[in-house]
Formats: C-alpha cells, sequence, structure tokens
C-alpha cells in the first residue's frame, strides 16, 4: 500500500482511498483455468510456515470458479487497442467434501503483491503467500435444492488484486451468497491472465500524474454492467449461473473498489446495495441520489489517516444517499486493514503501523458487518449490529445515521 499513499499524497489527491461507472456491451467468454504453479498450486519452501486464512463463518462450504470475460464492444481504457477484459473469481455454496483446494494465488502475481506491501515483503516469501491455505475448493459441486443465492460483487483497491478480497469473499459464500471478485485489467501491480500474460497496472501511469482517479470509477462501474449482463442475461457465460438471484444483487470493495460500488449503483438499477470500505468517492454521486437503495460507509480509523491528506468525499456524498444509510469507522483500523493484508502480516510476523488492528479482529469486524448488511438489504434478515454501537465490538463508531 506504500506506492498509493505516497503517489496520492505526492499529487495531493483525495486521500488513501480511490473508486467505480457502466455501459452495456456485449462479450467473448473464456473459462480460465488456474494458472499452474507448481502442479496448479504453490509450494511451501521446506521449514516456511505454512499460512491459513481465517475460517469462513458460515453454514455452507465454498466452490470457486474462475472466469475470463472480454468485453469485444469496448477498448480498454488504460490500452485502447485491446479490447476490455477481466478475470473473475466465482464463489458459490458448494457440496461439503467435492472437489480440490483451490491456490491463493500464483507465485508470480505474489511477486508482485509483495513489491508494494512494505513490511509483509521481508518478512515473507512470494511462495509462502502463493501457498495459502484458502477454504474455497475448484471444482466443487454447487448446492442446489435451496433456492438462488444472491450475488455479491467484490471490487478491490486499485493496484491490489481480487485475492487481496479472499477472507470476505469466501465468508459471505458460506452465509449463502454467490460472489464475484474481480481482476480489472491493468489496475494491478500484477495479474496472469489468460496465456501467461502478467498484466501490470498501466492505470497507475495515467491517472496519477494529472489526479484523473476518476477514469478509474468510471471503468470500474462499466465493468460491473457488463459482468452482470455475462452472469445473468439469457446466455449467462457462467456454469453455475442458475444459482444467482438477479433480483438481489449488492457490491462492496475497499479503497477505489468501495467507491466504485456507488458508482456502479448509481449507473446500473440492478445493483441494489453498496459497502464502500475505505474508498474516497472521486466520482462524485449524482445529485440524485441512489435512488432509494441503501449504502453502507465503513472506514478506517481518522487518526490514522497521515496529516497531509484531507478528504471531504464522504461528508460530501453522504445528503446524496437517499435510503438506509450509516457512517461507521473501526478504531484502530488503517486503510489496508479491510483487506487479507493484516492477516499475511500476523501471519509472517510482519509490523503493520499502518493498522495497528490485529489481522484477526480486523476480519472479524470487516466480515461480521458486511455479512450483515447485506443480509438485511438483499436477503430481510435481521441485522441489530448495524443499528447502533454494541459492547461487543468496540471498536466500531457510529459516525452518523
Amino acid at each position: 500500500m506504500t506506492k498509493i499513499i505516497r503517489a496520492l499524497a505526492a499529487t495531493a489527491a483525495a486521500g488513501l482511498l480511490l473508486a467505480g461507472g457502466q455501459v452495456t456491451a456485449t462479450a467473448a467468454t473464456t473459462t480460465a483455468p488456474t494458472p499452474a504453479v507448481a502442479g496448479g498450486r504453490a509450494e511451501t519452501p521446506a521449514g516456511a510456515a505454512r499460512f491459513e486464512l481465517p475460517r469462513p463463518t458460515g453454514a455452507f462450504a465454498v466452490g470457486r470458479d474462475t472466469l475470463h470475460l472480454v468485453d469485444t464492444a469496448r477498448k480498454d481504457p488504460w490500452v485502447p487497442a485491446v479490447d476490455r477484459e477481466l478475470l473473475v473469481s466465482l464463489y458459490y455454496p458448494a457440496v461439503r467434501g467435492t472437489g480440490h483446494p483451490a491456490p491463493y494465488t500464483t507465485v508470480a502475481e505474489a511477486r508482485a503483491l509483495l513489491t508494494d506491501r512494505g513490511e509483509l515483503g521481508r518478512h515473507a516469501t512470494p511462495e509462502q503467500v502463493a501457498a495459502v491455505r484458502t477454504h474455497a475448493r475448484e471444482e466443487a459441486l454447487p448446492r442446489v435444492g435451496g433456492g438462488r443465492y444472491p450475488l455479491v460483487v467484490l471490487s478491490p483497491g486499485f493496484t491490489l488484486p481480487r485475492s487481496s478480497l479472499t477472507v470476505l469473499a469466501e465468508d459471505l459464500t458460506s452465509r449463502g451468497y454467490v460472489v464475484a471478485a474481480l481482476d480489472h485489467a491493468y489496475e494491478s501491480d500484477g495479474t496472469v491472465f489468460p496465456g501467461g500474460r502478467m498484466l501490470d497496472c498501466k492505470a497507475c501511469e495515467q491517472v496519477f500524474p494529472d489526479r484523473s482517479l476518476h477514469r478509474v470509477s468510471e471503468a470500474r462501474a462499466r465493468d460491473v454492467t457488463f459482468l452482470l449482463d455475462r452472469l445473468t442475461g439469457d446466455r449467462p457465460a457462467w456454469r453455475h449461473s442458475r444459482l444467482i438471484d438477479a433480483r438481489h444483487i449488492g457490491m462492496a470493495g475497499h479503497s477505489i473498489g468501495g467507491a466504485s460500488a456507488a458508482t456502479a449503483m448509481a449507473a446500473d438499477p440492478r445493483v441494489a446495495a453498496g459497502v464502500n470500505m475505505d474508498g474516497t468517492f472521486f466520482a462524485p454521486l449524482p445529485e440524485t441520489g441512489l435512488g432509494g437503495r441503501p449504502f453502507l460507509l465503513l472506514g478506517g480509523d481518522p487518526a490514522l489517516t497521515p496529516p497531509e491528506i484531507e478528504d471531504t468525499s464522504w461528508a460530501d456524498a453522504w445528503p446524496r444517499m437517499d435510503g438506509w444509510k450509516r457512517w461507521l469507522t473501526v478504531t484502530g483500523m488503517g486503510h489496508p486493514g479491510f483487506t487479507d493484508w493484516p492477516v499475511l502480516a500476523d501471519a509472517a510476523g510482519a509490523p503493520h503501523p499502518e493498522t495497528p488492528l490485529s489481522g484477526d479482529r480486523s476480519q472479524r469486524i470487516t466480515r461480521a458487518y458486511t455479512g450483515d448488511f447485506f443480509d438485511r438489504h438483499l436477503k430481510g434478515l435481521p441485522a441489530p449490529r448495524l443499528d447502533g454501537p454494541t459492547a461487543a465490538d468496540p471498536e466500531v463508531v457510529f459516525r452518523r445515521g
């Protein structure tokens, strides 16, 4: 996260946080196998510790597919010579005991990730990060017979890959959701696309110099509309699309991915509820609001924001959120705390002063409040945790709403 913090501060951008937009299109679609790393999985070096993600809290086992989507009707905003591509991890409730363990990431992707993760990169090897034990299983049989499941789209922070939200994706799935975690082409430090192509952050080279981060927001919103068309249209791209309840769709994200949730909602009425985890609204919300749809602002500790950074985008957006809304912050939670990063840092014994709250506690709060929000607004279930402060979560501060 250090690269983005320095870049944003240097350009006087609006904070450690980031955003998303819309467009309907046709597509070419392929299913992307997980790139081979030591026979499909990364091997942990002899004598090295094996990291494991927190176990999901819900009742369902977790299956995972990988889908490669190509929007043949839209050129990539960062590399206009090629069509826009997405790489999607699709998590779904599965039959327990079927399939085989899903890898966390590839060694090449882990190496790219660690170049921008400060202390973690000095305490963990790419092989260790790639070999992190997940709780999802590839080729798992889908759980059928219990009806369809709401869909939640997850969008990661700028420079981060979709794997950075694996803990949240697995937990939501275990609670009875289909989850689509996105890699937006040319917006991460490094993501391996089909054909062994390592796509790095071409967007970084363009938006930091001229402070045009709103372009990221607009591109991601179009990505979301395209994704929904391909998952829920007449000829769906995913083999398990019948699991999705297209009437109940939400979106959450970290940093610019969280802000993208609001931009996508403004552009596409199918997105019924949104969560922004610590993301600046570089693309302002429309004056007409979000059509009465609910929105959760889940932010880090204001005391941990560098003094040279001032962000008023949440206060500016608040009056335009015209449905159910809450503005919460988490004491001791820094900007990376909503991702897997502090979990991995704790496992590796790496300090993380940017987000002093432990990885375990950070993820317990992130999963609980995000999951309860979608339970309330996509499933109609009670979620008393969102009604006000609770002694069980003393770190969570209700700022507004």
